[in-house]
């Protein structure tokens, strides 16, 4: 994209957020301690849940110190009202540890003496500043030209076509500083901010969509769409049909992996093998006991018809007659 082309859509969004929106001033009794503090509870977030946000901190906390050991946790439940309080309250904390762990004071006003470039490179050397915060409190507190950009506000860029994917990646508009000057600088990144975190929690307001589509009518094209009940209701069976069906695969699966242990198949295999021999034995160990009786008798029998109706009187009665028929002497 060409600079005129950009300059030219950001002048008109220019045009369109006075008419709808009302700036928003910093206050100007805030130390840059301060400043710094609200901007990690304004990042993605509206100005109204901010402020009472900051405040709340200040209430329940007797100091600085106090946020800094309170846990993430117990620091998002104070500050619940804004979009994110989780991220929120993971920048406040993170941002005071660093702050005391460089210079063990809360006192930041000397950044205000300081060159901006030093000044700037001082806030960024803090891990937890993020790009928003850090061009925040240079506008508010140290009286730079620098308009704060978050993550909504580069989303609303994208749709409006000013910046490329590139370029919304790396959180930079090009040429913003030049299109606006630095007079107006305040009250514009006021009003961008708050058209950005409006379409960030409420992205389907009609009257949004018509806002946006005043500035570039072909955003209407990359608006988020709404998935249809239809679709949702057509997604959940097939899901837990798909569900069913893999549940008979995977017992199938497990039976498969049983029967390639070889280990598994010997054991199988030799429980039946121990059990037939010993039936096929013990029958033939009945057959042989009931035949050996039968054996005796037969032999018995034999006897009695090998001899049948000889006795031992008539085997002496035998040489008698033999000794008659002699003739007498």
């Amino acid at each position: 994209m060409s600079a005129t082309n950009r300059a030219k859509k950001i002048a008109k969004l220019q045009t369109v957020l006075k008419k709808n929106y009302q700036p928003i001033k910093p206050p100007t009794n805030r130390s840059v301690l301060e400043h710094l503090v609200f901007a990690c509870c304004l990042e993605d977030s509206k100005y109204d849940p901010a402020n009472d946000a900051f405040a709340r901190l200040q209430e329940i906390y007797t100091g600085w110190n106090e946020i800094r050991v309170t846990t993430v946790s117990e620091l998002a439940e104070e500050i619940s009202d804004l979009f994110d309080p989780t991220a929120a309250a993971t920048r406040v904390k993170k941002t005071l540890y660093n702050v005391f762990e460089s210079q063990y004071s809360w006192d930041l006003e000397y950044l205000r003496k300081e060159n901006l470039g030093k000044a700037t490179q001082k806030l960024m050397s803090y891990k937890s500043v993020t790009p928003f915060v850090s061009s925040y409190v240079v506008q508010s507190a140290l009286g730079g030209h620098s308009i704060p950009l978050d993550g909504s506000t580069m989303d609303l860029m994208l749709m409006l076509d000013v910046v490329t994917e590139k370029e919304a990646a790396q959180g930079t508009v090009p040429g913003l500083e030049r299109a606006i000057s630095k007079t107006a600088g305040v009250d514009f990144g006021s009003i961008l901010h708050q058209l950005a975190a409006d379409f960030r929690a409420t992205p389907f307001s009609t009257n949004l969509r018509t806002l946006i589509t005043s500035i570039d009518p072909i955003a209407k094209d990359r608006f988020p769409k709404r998935q249809s009940k239809k679709k949702e209701t057509e997604v959940a069976p097939e899901t837990e049909s798909v569900k069913a069906a893999s549940v008979p695969a995977k017992s199938a699966t497990k039976k498969t992996v049983a029967d390639k242990n070889p280990a598994k198949k010997a054991s199988a295999k030799k429980a039946p093998e121990k059990k037939i021999p010993e039936k096929k034995t013990a029958k033939p160990a009945t057959s042989a006991k009931a035949a050996a009786p039968a054996k005796k008798a037969v032999k018995k029998k034999s006897v009695t018809k090998s001899a049948p109706g000889k006795t031992a009187a008539t085997a002496k009665k035998t040489p008698n007659k033999k000794l008659s028929k002699k003739k007498p002497r």
